[in-house]
């Protein structure tokens, strides 16, 4: 039973550890401006868009292809 009751206090002097160490790095970070945030974004809107329209072009390819040949 001690040794249970120790563990636990082992796991959360960890947790804690690991929690203050994620506030230290989370503070060294450089966050992005409002623009540069904004900017960030309508590249990955643009760049999910064109995938997933090529990825559609793609499917709809072997799609036909596939009809072609089961015919």
């Amino acid at each position: 039973m001690a040794a249970q009751e120790t563990t636990v206090q082992t796991n959360t002097s960890r947790w804690k550890k690991f929690l203050r160490e994620v506030k230290a790095e989370l503070k060294k970070v450089t966050w992005p401006g409002k623009q540069e945030l904004i900017s960030f974004t309508g590249i990955v809107f643009v760049t999910v868009t064109v995938v997933a329209a090529l990825i559609w072009v793609i499917d709809a390819s072997f799609t036909q292809v596939l009809k072609a040949i089961i015919k």
